[in-house]
């Protein structure tokens, strides 16, 4: 039988009974281990902390550094021009429109009152900071389940105007805080609030509330009442949305809760507030009212810089430019496009019209600014067609010849090139002034090739065309390219009597503040055409007007001009004037698609006498030229004839000049270039 084994106990103090002895041995140390590992945490728990308070410092000082210059930036911001009319009027307004700085005690007690009823009760209490301002803003965005209320102070908004963008992140909010302590610093509460409500946008292009004040109600902002001076207050919240210029309803709405805030604050009582929101509103203010000038002053910005450099202040810029003469030259092209040129594939258009020195009045540069601000009274070049015979025959005068000189009609060729006239016909013998008139393109031709084209490029570019010309005949048919604005202005010279007409629009620039920074001073003009040249030049354009291919231009007050049209009907012009005004109209389309058959003496003639019967009212009606003594003398050609005419033309011309002209001027319609 198998021994059975049995288990030792073993003895105490023996090896077996040392897990038990441990186990009451570890009892009483679980104290000391708790001790130990709260130790652990409270170091941990410490350092955390000064490495999370040197990372909120680090990221404070980041953030200070990345901050701008305050002291660079209180007193600067982008400067804004303002382009005035020759009559004061406002025609535009380019960059931010601020009105006059106005001090704390400048300021009306309704719009102090209204301001921080809406924006910041507590803002002569906080420290640019306000902490229960936020937990309040926060409860109620809680509540609401979004964003209904903003915490931020009128010092912090103030420096988020001044120096920040409108980012919207930890980093900005930040920055506009450390910011607004500066301020606070750096500025007493008065000075603070004067320095917002100078500098916040205010919708309409207008910065702080004076240019407010003068936008809506065309008045200071010292002299707003409490009606205007809540309705300004409530641009603050949205000036886009709730803009008097854009939505004149949700304006008043937006002012009445404005005022209930102003009751609520203790500013104002119930009877008060009432009669404020019943008061009526005058919404006024500066308006342009030349119409549509944009293309206008554009011009006029972009010249400013050529006589006082870099704009470092907010400038003013007094123009020649008439507001009603600026709103006809739309009006007039505007009709003209919509009606007939809508008809017959003519898209666009331009007119100048200046005084007789140079004194640019009006300027369209395209149908529609909205649409394409490109000017095309300024920078299109295109083909003049017959008006740029003006040189031809203003050359062929210098040169000794006389208006009532004879030449023929006919077919000609010059170097292999063989000019038509419009109808393909032709004439006969005809006086330069009857050639003239009827837009004779084979007479022009001829003369200039006579005279030399050269003598015709020295005087297109003594009245101001600027583009270089290649002496090949077809030159005096117009087939060079010019501006609309250099065409008027060499008209210009002729109804100024030969003197220089060099175009100029800017009459003073100053600052805001009056200091005059440019001022035109008067200027001796210049005698380009000789008085005698001037006046026989200044007759056949008028008897163009009034018997030839301009007859659709003529008007009640003596005037002369020209018709242009170049080939395919690309283009159509009319240049004229009377003893006061002159103007330059053009049509076409701008990828140079041919037009319906529409010439100089049509859309453009009709559209320059709708203009000018307006531009002309009330003005005396004047001859074109002072009488002069006499007329310029013949000149033998090479060939010995007098002037240019054969031996039956010479005759015809002593025997009174109109030959075989004809008499009921058919040939200035089938010619109507």
């Amino acid at each position: 039988m198998a021994k059975k084994k049995t288990t030792k106990m073993a003895a105490p103090g023996k090896r077996g009974a040392e897990p038990a002895a441990r186990k009451k041995a570890a009892a009483p140390e679980t104290p000391r281990r708790r001790w130990r590992w709260l130790r652990l945490f409270l170091r941990w728990s410490a350092v955390a902390f000064i490495w999370c308070t040197l990372a909120v410092f680090g990221l404070i000082g980041w953030y200070i550094l990345d901050l701008p210059d305050p002291d660079g930036l209180i007193n600067q911001r982008p400067p804004s021009v303002t382009v005035l009319g020759s009559d004061g009027e406002v025609l535009a307004t380019y960059g931010e429109l601020h009105g006059e700085t106005l001090h704390f005690e400048d300021l009306p007690e309704p719009l102090i009152q209204a301001v921080l009823s809406t924006e910041d009760r507590r803002f002569f209490e906080h420290i640019g900071i306000d902490l229960r301002g936020i937990a309040r803003a926060a409860w109620a965005n809680i509540q609401a389940g979004g964003v209904v209320q903003g915490g931020s102070t009128i010092t912090q908004q103030a420096a988020k105007n001044l120096f920040l963008t409108p980012e919207r992140s930890f980093k900005r909010k930040a920055q506009d805080a450390l910011l607004a302590l500066w301020l606070e610093r750096r500025f007493t509460k008065e000075e603070i609030l004067a320095i917002y409500l100078n500098r916040v946008y205010l919708g309409a292009g207008t910065y702080g509330v004076d240019a407010a004040a003068r936008r809506y109600f065309n008045k200071s902002a010292r002299d707003l009442t409490l009606p205007e001076a809540a309705m300004i207050a409530g641009l603050l919240k949205a000036p886009s949305r709730y803009n008097p210029a854009n939505d004149p309803a949700a304006a008043r709405l937006r002012s009445a809760e404005v005022i209930d805030n102003m009751v609520e604050a203790g500013f104002i009582d119930e009877d008060t507030a009432r009669a404020a929101k019943a008061a009526p509103l005058d919404l006024t203010g500066n308006r342009p009212a030349g119409g549509d000038a944009r293309y206008a002053t554009d011009w006029i910005v972009a010249r400013a810089t050529d006589y006082i450099g870099t704009a470092r202040q907010d400038l003013v810029i007094v123009t020649t430019i008439d507001p009603s003469l600026q709103r006809a030259a739309q009006d007039a092209l505007s009709a003209g496009l919509g009606e007939e040129g809508a008809e017959r594939n003519t898209a666009q258009g331009a007119i100048v019209s200046m005084a007789p020195d140079g004194a640019v009045l009006a300027m369209v540069g395209g149908s529609d600014y909205g649409v394409s601000q490109f000017n095309r009274a300024t920078l299109a070049e295109r083909q003049p067609g017959s008006a740029f015979k003006l040189f031809v025959y203003l050359a062929a005068l210098e040169a000794g010849h006389s208006p009532h000189d004879v030449v023929e009609d006919r077919p000609i060729t010059i170097d292999g090139w063989s000019p038509s006239n419009f109808d393909g016909g032709y004439d006969g013998p005809m006086t330069l002034t009857e050639a003239m008139a009827g837009s004779t393109n084979t007479v022009a031709a001829e003369v200039a090739w006579r005279i030399g084209m050269q003598n015709v490029i020295d005087a297109a570019h003594r009245l101001g065309i600027d583009q270089d010309m290649i002496e090949i005949p077809s030159l005096a048919l117009g087939a060079t390219e010019v501006t609309p604005l250099e065409m008027t202005a060499a008209y210009a010279a002729i109804a100024n009597q030969g003197l220089s007409a060099w175009p100029y629009v800017i009459a003073e620039i100053r600052t805001r503040n009056g200091a005059v920074l440019y001022q035109r001073g008067g200027h001796d003009p210049v005698r380009l055409v000789d008085h005698r040249v001037n006046a026989d030049l200044a007759a056949m354009l008028k008897t163009a007007v009034e018997q030839g291919t301009g007859r659709n231009a003529a008007i009640a007050w003596p005037s002369g001009g020209k018709t242009g049209t170049s080939q395919d009907h690309r283009d159509a012009w009319f240049v004229g004037f009377t003893r006061q005004i002159v103007t330059g109209v053009w049509v076409g389309n701008d990828n140079g698609a041919a037009m319906d058959q529409i010439t100089g003496g049509g859309l453009p003639a009709r559209i320059w006498a709708s203009y000018m019967n307006v531009a002309q009212q009330g003005l005396p009606q004047l001859a074109l030229v002072d009488p002069v003594s006499s007329t310029t003398t013949y000149a033998a050609d090479e060939t010995g004839n007098d002037g240019f005419g054969s031996l039956i033309g010479g005759l015809l011309n002593e025997l009174g000049g109109s030959g075989a002209a004809d008499p009921d001027w058919r040939k200035a319609e089938r010619n109507d270039r």
